[in-house]
């Protein structure tokens, strides 16, 4: 049953209130939700957990929110989807209502990209299989998505070959078909089909770079850098970064995940007194929150994100026992935003417990991880995860309870996937 507080479809839809949800303006939003779905700053307040003088001062213009923290409460209690306010999508959504949040939310229909849709309607077609992807890839452990996301560009990659589109519409299909040659290009990344992602990942290029959508380009090639740092192509991940960071304009937040990319290059490349020093910048860019001019796709960067990146370049110098606190901190930060790669977190830490001899942790952190092998999609965590158990086995004054936990964990991850 929904709260007494969630917005009318049409209220959500009207312009103002969309434009207000845009800006993160929330005080101007709880103005417009009190004149058009007649809700009072009372009812608001108790919703998002705001004191009612607050909601006031906020609509009179006095003040702002910008804590991830309070921009989800209010999500959840207006019944807003997250994708409008540049969040992960909400526990609560279904697959239409975040479908919904891309669309007019009066339109007659859902249009599928295998339908002969033409001009907009074709547009929102290709925007609504990237959300219901990326909603799919943040589920559980994230499912995997990558050939749907493969096989669902290609058709449109086909059609726009083949086609040809309404000149008022051609920019605005070739930037939706940049952003779901995006989503293929990164979830065929994390099923580590490298070779498959950086095609997926050149061609969402050309097309961003078309259509003049620079916020798709900027999350294109911040992939291409996150897979070339993963590959251990150091130089190459911190060149591509730079080649953003030597332009202007950018956000606070897309600044701080580039910084943390060119900070990753820096470290491996042994520079790390200057690599510690551009984390840190990278984590003070965030201090203020959110802002309007961040692209959408901007929801996932925290500090939390930062913080586990430089615990992995710790880790791969050696220091494990550095990494342990930065690693529990980001998995079991009640902050950071839901994400479909979290395992990731998990066999990194389990791995640094291993090193430094935690046996107790690292029997606690196993126990937690056998009831939800079989639900892991990413294959970049399965992987990673398999050769951090295999390591456990083989050392040799691992306790006998310890090697029973790591036994199991072992089995669960080559037992049938689809026995229940």
């Amino acid at each position: 049953m929904k709260p007494s507080t969630a917005l009318p479809s049409e209220v959500l839809a009207r312009s103002d209130v969309r434009e207000s949800i845009e800006a993160h303006d929330f005080g101007r939003l709880f103005y417009l939700v009190r004149k058009w779905a007649g809700i009072s700053y009372n009812r608001i307040g108790e919703a998002c957990d705001i004191k009612s003088s607050r909601i006031g001062e906020l609509a009179r213009g006095e003040g702002s929110i910008a804590t991830l923290t309070k921009i989800e409460k209010i999500a959840d209690a207006l019944r807003i989807p997250g994708c409008m306010l540049r969040l992960a999508p909400r526990p609560w959504e279904s697959m239409t209502r975040i479908a919904d949040a891309h669309t007019d939310h009066a339109a007659p229909r859902r249009v599928s990209i295998s339908d002969e849709a033409q001009g907009d309607e074709y547009v929102e077609a290709i925007r609504e299989t990237s959300q219901r992807l990326i909603a799919l890839d943040n589920e559980l452990n994230g499912l995997p998505i990558a050939d749907m996301a493969a096989r669902s560009f290609k058709a449109v990659y086909r059609r726009l070959g083949c086609g040809g589109p309404e000149p008022r519409c051609e920019r605005d299909i070739q930037a939706a078909a940049a952003e779901l040659a995006e989503v293929a290009g990164w979830a065929l990344f994390d099923a580590e089909k490298y070779e498959a992602a950086r095609r997926f990942n050149q061609e969402a290029l050309f097309l961003a770079r078309m259509s003049g959508d620079r916020a798709i380009e900027l999350l294109i090639l911040q992939n291409m850098s996150m897979q070339s740092g993963w590959q251990g192509r150091s130089r190459e991940e911190a060149a591509i970064a730079r080649s953003v960071l030597d332009q202007r304009n950018l956000s606070p937040r897309v600044e701080a995940i580039f910084r943390m990319r060119e900070a990753r290059g820096l470290f491996t490349s042994g520079r790390t007194t200057e690599a510690m020093k551009t984390f840190d910048r990278a984590r003070s860019l965030l201090q203020d929150g959110a802002r309007s001019s961040d692209p959408f796709w901007a929801w996932w960067i925290s500090a939390d994100e930062i913080n586990g990146h430089l615990a992995f370049v710790l880790q791969n110098s050696g220091d494990w026992r550095s990494a342990i606190p930065l690693l529990q901190e980001n998995l079991y930060s009640q902050r950071r935003p839901r994400v479909g790669y979290q395992g990731i977190y998990s066999a990194r830490l389990l791995a640094s417990f291993l090193k430094e001899k935690a046996w107790l942790e690292a029997g606690e952190l196993l126990e937690s991880i056998i009831p939800t092998v079989s639900e892991i999609g990413s294959m970049r965590t399965l992987n990673l995860l398999r050769g951090t158990v295999a390591f456990g086995e083989g050392l040799a004054d691992v306790p006998e309870s310890l090697q029973d936990v790591l036994h199991g964990v072992s089995q669960a991850m080559q037992e049938d996937p689809y026995t229940l």
